[in-house]
């Protein structure tokens, strides 16, 4: 066997060597690893044929198309494959409003016309249409990451897969930017139940803005999201300045970017940012959000990346060998969309797919290359100087000194599982200030109070009771 010398610049194990940007290379060690990832990958029945709308950029078929090219390549005879249950009403609202899930739930297009005062409330309209079982569908995605996250807490699996979550746009009360349920949310609040700290990272061209409002005021999730960044371009948010509040402080960070950022430029930010994260903030777990807009010649998106350099961030994540929730996300090309996910699938079970896809039904939807690399770069101008980069990565590098270390948990009972229908949920309010008095003393809070308050601005984003953002959980007092 013949041991290639890459050359490197740095002895540091993470340093990324610019020769080899754009495709990362495979080398051979003496020693392989001793036992290959467990990975649990999950796709809801059916998930794939919703439909937003004739002309609406989002298109649930493009799940479809990723699991027919995970078949394809018979990567699920290297995983184990789930079907998961819907999400139950219950298991939303440990995050969402009772009357925004209330509308999901009743909510159709022949009455949809008739709740115009609801409409105008909950936000849905052009960009989040109403549209035939649009709650089954909000159901099934959540459900999946929720059962992906119970999957890494029982340690049952070192990576759990589920391409048809990541929406990261929907709040509390209200969807956004083509997301209703935040799957996201639901699965960190899950994680939290045995996870001392999680860390949630965001590839998508758009910023994180409702995973980041939901933990904004909490120190045990640190949210970092890569995006572009511009007044006119959605959602407007994650400038270098959102740092977070109160006890959330210094745990938002993130990476502004401009149109045109090459496989290089991102790939080195990326591990530069990142390396030093997970070092001082030493997660328990990460969920890593890949939505695939940030691949060049998507519809929406302005980035020039590669699908070999959005594998290489997963790649990177999981070298460091933590329970890793990997979600979707955006992405409005389908056939570049598949090709991504189904090769992140790929490198999340370390191995290296042809450049030939394989038959499938769909296999006309990936022409005229039919090839799992297609060019996609160089279409835009790059906007993002040496200068730019270099000084957000001295910014973040500068904000994580403030951080002082890994935040410490209080270690306690764990609390009853999330599951819907468990008794304790039927218990009132009187009920369990007598089971958990010590709660109530510390905060003096109704139920949601520190939720709301994040949601509908109270002012400053100081806490209440000097909680963090999830302090209290509907109807089960546990404190995250």
């Amino acid at each position: 066997m013949t041991l290639t010398d890459y050359p490197t610049f740095s002895e540091s194990p993470f340093f990324f060597d610019r020769r080899s940007a754009s495709i990362p290379q495979q080398e051979d060690g003496i020693v392989g690893p001793h036992s290959a990832p467990r990975v649990a990958y999950y796709h809801p029945k059916n998930v794939g044929n919703y439909h937003y709308g004739e002309r609406h950029p989002m298109r649930p078929h493009r799940m479809e198309l990723t699991n027919q090219l995970v078949l394809g390549y018979k990567l699920h005879e290297k995983m184990t494959m789930h079907a998961p249950r819907k999400a139950t009403e219950q298991e939303l609202l440990e995050f969402h409003d009772s009357d925004y899930v209330d509308f999901l739930k009743r909510v159709t297009p022949k009455n949809a016309q008739n709740l115009t005062k609801d409409w105008t409330k909950f936000n849905v309209g052009d960009d989040c249409p109403i549209f035939y079982d649009l709650f089954s569908f909000c159901q099934q995605y959540a459900g999946a990451s929720l059962a992906a996250a119970r999957k890494l807490s029982s340690d049952s699996a070192d990576i759990a897969i589920n391409w048809s979550g990541g929406l990261h746009h929907a709040k509390k009360g209200e969807a956004s930017g083509f997301c209703y349920v935040n799957d996201i949310v639901l699965g960190i609040l899950e994680l939290l139940r045995y996870q001392p700290r999680v860390l949630y990272i965001d590839i998508d061209i758009h910023h994180g803005d409702g995973v980041q409002e939901a933990f904004y005021l909490s120190n045990r999730v640190l949210t970092v999201s890569f995006h572009k960044y511009s007044a006119d371009f959605f959602p407007g948010t994650g400038n270098l300045s959102e740092i977070g509040s109160d006890l959330g402080k210094y745990f938002s960070l993130n990476v502004p970017l401009q149109d045109g950022i090459d496989d290089e430029s991102y790939i080195s930010l990326f591990k530069s940012v990142m390396e030093p994260t997970i070092t001082t903030f030493r997660p328990s777990s990460i969920v890593l959000q890949c939505g695939a807009d940030s691949l060049g010649c998507d519809r929406l998106g302005t980035f020039n990346l590669s699908i070999a350099a959005h594998g290489e961030c997963v790649r990177f994540i999981k070298s460091f060998n933590l329970p890793l929730l990997v979600l979707g996300g955006g992405g409005y090309r389908q056939s570049s969309v598949a090709r991504c996910w189904a090769y992140e699938t790929g490198v999340c079970l370390g191995l290296n797919l042809d450049n030939d896809l394989p038959e499938t039904n769909y296999t006309e939807f990936f022409g005229p290359d039919y090839h799992l690399h297609p060019p996609l770069t160089g279409r835009i101008q790059n906007l993002n100087t040496r200068q730019s980069l270099e000084r957000i990565r001295m910014t973040i590098r500068e904000k994580l000194r403030y951080l002082g270390g890994a935040p410490s948990v209080q270690m306690q009972e764990i609390p009853s599982d999330l599951m819907g229908f468990l008794a304790s949920e039927e218990k009132d309010e009187g009920e369990l200030m007598e089971e958990q008095p010590d709660i109530r003393r510390e905060g003096r809070l109704r139920n949601g109070d520190l939720l709301e308050k994040e949601v509908n601005g109270g002012g400053n984003g100081e806490s209440v009771g000097g909680l963090p953002l999830g302090g209290m959980r509907r109807k089960t007092s546990v404190r995250i």
